[in-house]
């Protein structure tokens, strides 16, 4: 479902990113699908230097329909963007995404923290986040983030997940199976 960036998407991406649903709350905006090229070639080239984490979300039939990134990493932290394409909004695959994402940054890359900044006028993306059991609101947990992220006005809410609050949900979530398992038993 997730796999890394690769300049052959791009045709399908660009379609999908330019649906008005979509355009206004992609981080790096294209134009044109040239211009959508050189952004991916950039982002390419940028995991390759370690400077972020940038993956393609696919749906079952190994089709391109978004991408994830994490973007501004500094230490152990950083800021999570991702978008999928207008035909499969209310499928599931924003959070089975999330999902693979985050293992892959805790887990793989030491990730302790991903941060993301909703603005508070994106309903979808505010309600996808919600539905995350393991997320926080970080306005009041991380002030020096919120105010620098919303240093043009009080546009986005913040929310955080932290490698603890996701392991712990994680090892929670086992365990109340395994004792309902014992109970069928």
């Amino acid at each position: 479902m997730l796999k890394t960036r690769e300049l052959h998407e791009v045709p399908v991406l660009f379609e999908l990113l330019s649906h008005p649903d979509v355009f206004p709350y992609v981080r790096h905006k294209a134009k044109t699908s040239d211009e959508f090229y050189f952004i991916t070639k950039q982002t390419i080239e940028a995991e390759e230097n370690g400077e972020l984490i940038s993956r393609t979300i696919l749906d079952e039939y190994s089709q391109p329909i978004g991408t994830i990134n994490l973007f501004d990493i500094q230490g152990n932290y950083g800021f999570l963007a991702t978008w999928i394409g207008q035909p499969y909004f209310g499928k599931g695959y924003n959070k089975l995404a999330k999902e693979l994402f985050f293992q892959e940054l805790f887990f793989t890359y030491q990730i302790e923290a991903v941060f993301m900044k909703v603005r508070k006028t994106n309903t979808r993306s505010l309600k996808a986040v919600l539905k995350l059991p393991y997320v926080a609101l970080g306005n009041t947990i991380y002030p020096n983030v919120y105010n620098a992220v919303n240093q043009q006005g009080d546009i986005y809410d913040l929310f955080v997940i932290s490698k603890e609050h996701y392991v712990s949900y994680h090892q929670f979530a086992q365990a109340e199976a395994a004792a309902s398992d014992e109970e069928v038993s």
